[in-house]
């Protein structure tokens, strides 16, 4: 009977909620998973027992204030110890909080089902990026980074700005529709917090522990979402786009990725001279440093420190590597062990010995930052 209760209540109130579905700019975004489709649902039927009980206290309230007024003769009653108040202010909470209790519990459990994925991807929480290594299941071993792909310019300039242009990244997750994807969230150096809303998905990343949640997205499309977490100056400029695509394109990226992969693999012996290290350099360092350093290599001002004439950029080769590799606790510059390759690192820290002032004019070898590493 209770049962029968409850999904009755809950079919009345989605029905009234059905023509909220009809604009989302005015609610929560249009859900394309089974989850997010019931956080949705959940979240009506919330809205309507909570509109309910606002008419009905409210109600009461006014009419009593408005009927039994003194000037009309009435006088206060007390309900002190009175059996059939206190039955009915109890029994009616706890219908409420049982209407609310069901589908909620229902909606959690199932937010924490991450068995049986066909899909599992570890994603890592950088300042201020993604990093997203796909680990079991088609595509396999695929690895990379997902940056901001929005210009400075477009940012602080003038340059006209797009619809998404704080949500476009250089390389989204992709993943194929109807296949239940299982994602493994850790960061690399302040808690960050990976966020789909279309997914039904709002999972922290916390240094030193993996946490995980899952997603089946329904409809072939582009979804954005950005960090949820306050995690340092670029907190606003770190966007998560997933591509969802058939399986048969989903198919075609996996095996684009492995070609750009196997062709990426450098001989780790090669020798570079000082002007393809420095050219590569100018790219790595666009890409992860000059948003603190400054294109100029001049930083900023009691935040971040200058490149352009630095001692330590300057000096013996092992102080910038090891800075480089490892970072420095308690300041904004992370390591970069894990997200860079030996020759970009090796770029980019050339790059700086020999721009702007800088005329160290030497040359820093993978196999420097190779050895660094053990």
């Amino acid at each position: 009977m209770l049962k029968r209760t409850v999904n009755t209540a809950g079919a009345a109130c989605l029905a009234l909620s059905g023509s909220a579905r009809a604009a989302y700019e005015w609610n929560l975004p249009a859900p394309v998973t089974r989850v997010a489709g019931e956080i949705y649902d959940l979240h009506m039927i919330m809205m309507w027992i909570i509109l309910a009980i606002f008419v009905g206290v409210f109600g009461v309230m006014f009419y009593s204030i408005f009927a039994h007024r003194k000037s009309l003769g009435h006088k206060a009653v007390h309900f002190h110890e009175n059996t059939t108040v206190e039955i009915v202010w109890t029994i009616v909470p706890l219908v409420i909080l049982i209407l609310m209790a069901w589908p909620a519990t229902k909606t959690l459990l199932g937010l924490r089902d991450t068995s049986s994925p066909d899909l599992s991807i570890k994603v890592t929480g950088y300042q201020w990026k993604w990093g997203y290594d796909y680990l079991k299941g088609e595509g396999e071993g695929i690895s990379f980074l997902s940056n901001l792909a929005t210009s400075q310019d477009q940012i602080t300039g003038s340059s006209p700005k797009g619809e998404h242009y704080l949500l476009e990244v250089d390389n989204p997750m992709v993943v194929p529709v109807n296949k239940k994807v299982r994602l493994l969230l850790t960061a690399n150096d302040v808690i960050h917090a990976w966020m789909i809303p279309a997914f039904g998905v709002k999972q922290d990343a916390i240094p030193g522990f993996v946490r995980d949640t899952w997603f089946r997205a329904e409809k072939v499309g582009v979804y954005r979402g950005q960090c949820a977490e306050l995690c340092g100056k670029d907190h606003g400029f770190m966007p998560i786009v997933v591509e969802v695509v058939s399986a048969e394109k989903y198919e075609a990226w996996v095996g684009d990725q492995k070609k750009k992969m196997a062709a990426a693999t450098e001989d780790p012996n090669k020798r570079w001279d000082l002007a393809e290290l420095k050219a590569r350099g100018e790219k790595v360092y666009a890409a992860n440093c000059v948003a603190c350093h400054q294109a100029s290599g001049q930083g900023v001002k009691g935040a971040f420190p200058a490149l352009d004439g630095s001692l330590l950029v300057n000096g013996p080769k092992g102080r910038p590597i090891e800075m480089v590799l490892n970072g420095k606790q308690g300041t904004a510059m992370a390591p970069f062990g894990k997200q860079l390759s030996d020759t970009d690192i090796a770029a980019v820290i050339t790059f700086a010995r020999n721009n702007w002032g800088n005329k160290a004019g030497d040359v820093i070898q993978p196999g420097e930052i190779r050895s660094a590493r053990k």
